[in-house]
């Protein structure tokens, strides 16, 4: 006897318990019993016992759960790095080190952590999920982490050729852009002390170039010491997308940190097939108001124009202003104006007080200045400073009203102005 699922048109399959014997050289089936109403439980526990098995009950003693580890995470990560093709990419073998590699790229998706705790989520005993498991690396510890990490490394250029002709061809734009992440260790030849982008005073930093097409898909990456400027790491990241990757006609975009007049007189300009996007600093913006080649009047009948100006000979100017820049602007140095304003009615209070009221024309100018530039609201000159000294803060003085007039100035005239090469 056996249990035959019995396709029913648009119903739903037939189960039914069947008996088989052979009359001649035909097979005949004969039907017992119709099981479709049965519960699936029930269904399968006897089909387990008509092949010979045992079927045990949910309650069974005989039956204990040792471990249950989650794995639809897992399963969902590495399918997609299969359907992606990464995991042929960093290697067509079927090697440990592969196995290494996709269980940290996997372990970094999901739980981001060091190599010893990944490797402690990876081990049977102490596991959190079925990755370890799945890809066979329980065993692993994390010397081995570190190792398969150093056989990453040498195999760094051959990846990033192969994204790159995937992603990237004659003419397209390619993204670039730099940053940093604070290093807490002291054995890292890269770590250097530089300009803190993480805002972590106190411990050194390393720099790292990412390269990506225009739908901001990475294809590069590379690690320089931290006391390297970012205009430096440009110029490292285009010659290895010219010379590594056999690009002969591109366009590189970057921001205005990035893409600097020095870089663009000595490295771009004169570049075959070498086309570019960036953003002017503030003060060049607001030279070409000074100079005329604009008026912030034009944005009332329109929202981008192209302009010329002899500054910026062969590059196409487009200015536009962004209202809803203006307004979070605006709204930020309403914010700051306010704290500021705190503080400094705080030294108002302090020197107005009956008992040990403050006072000295260099105190109160030294605190002042603290206090404006904590915010970055230092529009004051230093005459009115000064002046705001030796008066020792009259509350005849109108401070906040006369900042909030010049802020609301500066307002009005919040720009953004891109260029690039006439292409």
């Amino acid at each position: 006897m056996y249990i035959e699922a019995v396709p029913n048109r648009k119903s739903p399959p037939a189960i039914l318990l069947r008996e088989g014997k052979r009359v001649g050289k035909k097979v005949v089936k004969r039907t017992l019993a119709n099981l479709t109403h049965w519960p699936k439980p029930v269904v399968e526990g006897l089909r387990t016992l008509l092949k010979g098995g045992v079927a045990l009950g949910r309650d069974d003693p005989r039956l204990s759960i040792t471990q249950t580890l989650p794995h639809g995470h897992v399963a969902a990560v590495l399918g997609t790095i299969r359907n992606i093709g990464l995991d042929k990419m960093i290697d067509v073998r079927h090697s440990r080190m592969r196995k290494l590699t996709l269980g940290m790229i996997t372990s970094r998706i999901l739980s981001p952590s060091s190599k010893l705790a990944a490797t402690r989520e990876w081990a049977s005993q102490t596991a959190s999920m079925s990755l370890g498991d799945e890809l066979g690396i329980s065993d692993a510890g994390e010397q081995e982490a570190y190792a398969a990490m150093d056989w990453l490394l040498k195999r760094q250029p051959a990846i990033e050729r192969q994204l790159a002709g995937k992603h990237l061809s004659d003419g397209c734009l390619v993204l670039c852009d730099v940053s940093a992440s604070y290093y807490t260790g002291s054995h890292c030849n890269l770590a250097r002390f530089g300009h803190k982008k993480d805002r972590k005073l106190g411990v050194p930093e390393i720099v790292y170039g990412l390269i990506c097409d225009s739908r901001g898909c990475p294809v590069a990456t590379q690690v320089f010491e931290g006391n390297t400027s970012d205009p430096k790491v440009f110029s490292q990241q285009i010659v290895k997308v010219k010379q590594r990757f056999g690009l002969e006609r591109l366009i590189i975009v970057g921001d205005r940190g990035l893409i600097t007049q020095a870089r663009i007189t000595e490295e771009l300009a004169d570049a075959d097939g070498l086309d570019w996007i960036s953003a002017l600093r503030s003060s060049a913006i607001q030279r070409l108001v000074t100079d005329g080649v604009f008026q912030p009047s034009l944005f009332d009948r329109m929202d981008m124009a192209e302009v010329n100006s002899s500054d910026f000979p062969g590059e196409r100017l487009i200015v536009c202003r962004n209202p809803l820049l203006a307004e979070e602007r605006a709204r930020k140095r309403m914010e700051l104006l306010d704290a500021t304003e705190i503080l400094l009615q705080q030294v108002v209070d302090a020197t107005e007080r009956e008992k040990r009221a403050f006072k000295g024309k260099a105190r109160i100018a030294l605190r002042v200045g603290n206090i404006v530039g904590k915010y970055k609201m230092k529009i004051t000159s230093p005459k009115r400073l000064r002046w705001m000294a030796f008066m020792s803060f009259a509350p005849r003085y109108p401070l906040s009203a006369w900042m909030r007039r010049k802020q609301c100035e500066r307002t009005k005239a919040c720009h953004v102005l891109n260029r690039h090469s006439a292409v």
